[in-house]
This record gives C-alpha cells, structure tokens and sequence, in this order.
C-alpha cells in the first residue's frame, strides 16, 4: 500500500499529515502527487470528497518552500481559482494548515470582502493565492497584483465553474499568466466544454481518473422517496427526527425557499442555518463554523454552497429539490461519505420532477433505489397538431389580463400595394 512517504514530500509536510492521523494517501493523491513534484501539467478526475486540495496543496507547497526569497510586492507564485465563497475559504484553510511554520504565504480574495484590505495584502507579495474568478479580475483591473510570475496555475472544480458561466472570466484571466506555468485542472465531471478548456490551458497533460466522471463516492447509500411538493416539509421532519444528533445538510432550488424552509424547521425545534446567495460573506462564513463545530445539526442550503462545504461530519444529505442540472445531484450528494466515511442521501421527488429523477437515474447509469412513496406517472404535456392551433374548450376563452382571454375584433385587412408589402 502507498504511503505518504514513498511520494517524495518533504519531512515538514510528512510530520503535518501525521499529526493529522494521515499516513495513507486516497488514490487521487497516490496517482496525482507524483506527476504533479515533476512538474507536468495534470486533468485530475475523481469523485468530490476523495481528497483532492491535498493532491495538488501539498505537492504545491513542498516546492514552494524550496524557492529560499519572499515573493516580489503585488506578485504571486501560484494561483489557484475555485466557483465559490465557500471552496477557496475551505482551499485557503487547508494549504494554510500545511504551510504552517514555513515561509510559504497563502491568501484569498472573495466578492463580499472589502477590496481595498485585499488589495492591501496582496500588496506586499503572496506565495499562494486561492481566489474566485470575479473578484481576481477586479483586483486585476485596479492593478493590485500582477500575475506575470505565477508559476503554477491550478482550476479546482472546473466543471462547476463553466457551471456558472466563469469561462470568460478564465479567458481574460490567462491572458494574464506567463505561458511557462504548470498547470493543473480538477473537475468531478467531464463533459465537453471540460475538454475544450484542457486543451486551452493544458500542455501535455497526463490524465489521471480514480472513478468514472459523475460517479458518486462509493460509499454513499442513495435513495429515493416519492412524495407530493405539499407533503415535504413534513417528510424531512419525520427524516432529521430519527436522526436528531447526526449533521444533515438540505439542498434547496431557490433562495427565498430555502430560507422559508430553514425558519420552520427551526419553528419545529431543529437547530438549523441557512446559506444561500442573500446572506453575506460573513453570515455564511460564522454558520458554517457554526455548523461545523455541532452547534448547529442542520444546514439548508442552496447549490452556492455544494461545492465549497468539506465536513466530515455530514451523514446525511436531502435533496429537499432535485437540481434540474443532473451533474448537480453528483456534487450535491458528495459533502457526505468525505474522506471514506459513510453517508446517506435521500432524494425527495415530486410528480412535477420526475423528468429530473430520469436525468438523474441516466447520468449514474442506474436507477435509484426507492426508499418510500410510489413513483409518480410521467404524463407529458398533450401537444396540438402540427399545423392547427390548440383547440379551446367552449366557453373557456384563453389568457389574457387577469388570466382571462379579452375579446379582440377582427382586424379589418388593408390593401397595400404588392411591392410595398414585399419590402415591409
């Protein structure tokens, strides 16, 4: 079996992962560290929550503690561009632990922070900066850093970030990056956009895949539970009640839901928070220290969060909403069965999101097992006949202002000469 030390890190960062209890690497490290201390470009390909930051992190900073000079004022040795809040707060804290009584410096910028104190941090020289996409290039145009000397460019859940629409961001951004730069991507998932991206950054990349893309960690008990939309927030009572003590986290579609839904079932005596896009930067950042320490057993969110949330801790997760967006349910189920622990998913489906289930069941290549309830008919919308318009029921005219049809005369028809009405 690999370990640790067989991988070629150094005795400082060996001593951090045994204080740690970490002596056996998962196989995206055991695969990944090694190419990555040779300097290759790498597409790393594995499920979320199998150990990815420690397998571009400590490789990272092992190499940076050999460069023996602070960093230059306003530049960074390595840039490493994560979707959310959340991911770059949890990337930063990590390569931090490792980095801890060395030279290496780690920072991160966010949207949501004030850009004048970033600013005035970077000012002074940053070995490693963790940073979402936005934020990067305000602090680019201001002129607060340049990126010139960056050495190492790492793309930490790639996918999510073409989820929501960075590709012009990381566009603009490269123009910024020396063409002489390592370069590592991560993504749970591959479609093709992801291909697309690799063969932009990437120069000879070697492909390193621990599970096939989208596939969910295997230590996740999936289910699903059938169940009217009206009925649900009764079902996840019944379900976080046999389970008072256990962390849950509750993935929600939209933000004004989910918040509605964390304020009854703490109506219910559930010690519950919530994050979603309208709660600030700090708000979201004391709940899920909150949520992380036990005090809080419940954590609704929305998808802001699936991607930035590593807590061991979480056994279950309840897709209260099914996403409409399938790669979506893989990095939702993820935040449970981290780092080989188990963990339990329940996917609640309503007969509206039964097309979603499919989506789903065709993604993971196998339908989900069912848990309760009966699943719903799938009954499409009747088309009308090509050709004719839909057929009115008599006496029930169509929409129009306040839901009903207003009756409109037939419009008298006006003779125009033919030319004009070719040019019209």
């Amino acid at each position: 079996m690999t370990e640790f030390s067989s991988l070629g890190l150094n005795d400082h960062l060996l001593k951090v992962l045994a204080a740690q209890g970490l002596t056996t690497p998962t196989p995206i490290q055991a695969e990944a560290i090694p190419h990555v201390m040779t300097g290759r470009d790498l597409m790393g390909l594995a499920q979320t929550g199998t150990g990815k930051t420690a397998a571009f992190g400590l490789p990272l900073v092992h190499r940076l503690m050999t460069v023996g000079r602070p960093p230059a004022p306003a530049t960074v040795r390595a840039l490493i561009l994560a979707p959310t809040r959340e991911l770059v707060a949890q990337i930063a804290d990590t390569l931090s632990g490792f980095a801890r009584h060395t030279p290496v410096k780690v920072a991160s910028v966010v949207g949501g922070a004030s850009l004048n104190k970033q600013a005035e941090r970077l000012s002074r020289g940053v070995d490693i900066l963790v940073a979402t996409p936005g934020r990067l290039i305000d602090l680019l145009d201001r002129q607060a850093l340049t990126l010139a000397q960056a050495s190492y460019l790492v793309l930490d859940e790639a996918d999510h970030m073409l989820d929501m629409g960075f590709i012009h961001a990381l566009r603009k951004i490269a123009r910024h990056l020396t063409a002489k730069r390592q370069t590592l991507l991560f993504s749970a998932t591959m479609p093709k956009q992801i291909e697309e991206l690799a063969g932009t950054y990437l120069n000879n990349p070697i492909k390193v895949q621990v599970s096939p893309p989208g596939k969910p960690a295997d230590k996740i008990e999936q289910a699903v539970h059938f169940v009217n939309q009206g009925d649900k927030a009764l079902l996840l009572r019944d379900y976080l009640g046999k389970h008072p003590d256990e962390m849950a986290l509750v993935f929600g579609r939209t933000k004004h839901g989910s918040e509605k839904l964390a304020k009854l079932l703490t109506s219910w005596g559930f010690s519950v928070g919530s994050i979603h896009g309208n709660k600030s930067q700090n708000h979201r950042e004391r709940t899920l220290a909150a949520f992380r320490s036990g005090e809080l057993k419940v954590l609704v969110a929305t998808d802001v969060a699936a991607r930035g949330i590593d807590i061991p801790g979480v056994r279950h997760v309840y897709n209260y909403e099914l996403p409409n967006v399938p790669d979506q349910y893989v990095h939702r189920i993820g935040r449970t069965a981290r780092a080989g622990a188990d963990g339990r998913a329940i996917a609640f489906c309503a007969p509206a999101e039964m097309e979603d289930l499919r989506a789903i069941e065709k993604l993971l290549k196998a339908p989900i097992p069912v848990a309760g309830g009966t699943p719903h008919a799938e009954t499409p919308a009747p088309q009308a006949p090509r050709g004719r318009a839909p057929a009115r029921r008599p006496g029930k005219p169509g929409p129009g202002k306040g839901g009903l049809a207003q009756a409109k005369p037939a419009a008298k028809k006006r003779h125009r000469p033919r030319r004009a009405a070719a040019q019209a």
